[in-house]
């Protein structure tokens, strides 16, 4: 079954002394998220933004915060990007040693949960919790840094967790993450994705986010 495609600009690729109004800008534009890469320095090679980042934006933006937080330990932090005004955590199944519990702290500090899976990582790991997920982010870059370009290797892996969605009744949005672009959004969302994360084709464009966003949704939707 389809679902709408649904758009969410990396502010890792935005202009670091202009956030609010590139937030401003893909909002809208249409964006219906507003992605955060949130890392730590010791679970990627990057060290980013925090809660405070994320407070700051929702005095404005409407958008639907979507907090991608590649850190050690996330359950530490739950709390703090609840109140900042985060509508979504998804964490990575590797940083913590309880993702369950996790997943039950993030719905109960009201937002919705997502787990990543990286390239290396594989559906297998999160089938048991995958009840408790509101969306499964699929990397298609190894995380740390923006720019990267899109491993279809990747591609059978949303094919794959679609299918497994189906075939137990589930209901979550699959979002990939890494090198989307006009070019790459028709391959993944024909394999069954339907949120889209895109940094540097966004916020690079020579013409703009706007143009950029549009071009991306018009090739999603053209299958």
């Amino acid at each position: 079954m389809s679902k709408p495609v649904k758009l969410s600009p990396s502010l890792l690729a935005a202009d670091f002394g202009a956030f609010a109004d590139d937030a401003v800008k893909v909002r809208d534009a249409g964006a219906e998220y507003l992605h955060f890469d949130i890392m730590d320095n010791h679970y990627v090679p990057n060290l980013t933004f925090g809660p405070d980042l994320v407070r700051a934006l929702r005095k404005r933006s409407d958008a639907k915060f979507d907090v991608h937080l590649m850190i050690e330990r996330p359950e530490s932090v739950v709390e703090e990007f609840a109140e900042a005004g985060s509508d979504m955590l998804t964490i990575h199944p590797e940083a913590t040693y309880h993702i369950h519990r996790v997943l039950g702290q993030i719905h109960d500090a009201g937002m919705k949960a997502g787990v990543a899976l990286n390239p290396g990582t594989p559906i297998e790991l999160i089938e048991w919790v995958l009840p408790l997920v509101d969306r499964v982010l699929i990397m298609t870059v190894n995380p740390g840094f923006g720019g990267q370009s899109f491993l279809h290797s990747m591609i059978p892996k949303i094919i794959a967790l679609r299918r497994l969605e189906e075939r137990d009744g589930l209901d979550f949005e699959i979002g990939v993450d890494g090198g989307i672009s006009a070019k790459t959004a028709p391959f993944v969302v024909k394999a069954g994705a339907d949120v889209l994360i895109a940094g540097s084709a966004v916020f690079s464009h020579i013409s703009g986010p706007a143009a950029a966003l549009a071009e991306i949704r018009t090739a999603a939707e053209t299958l």
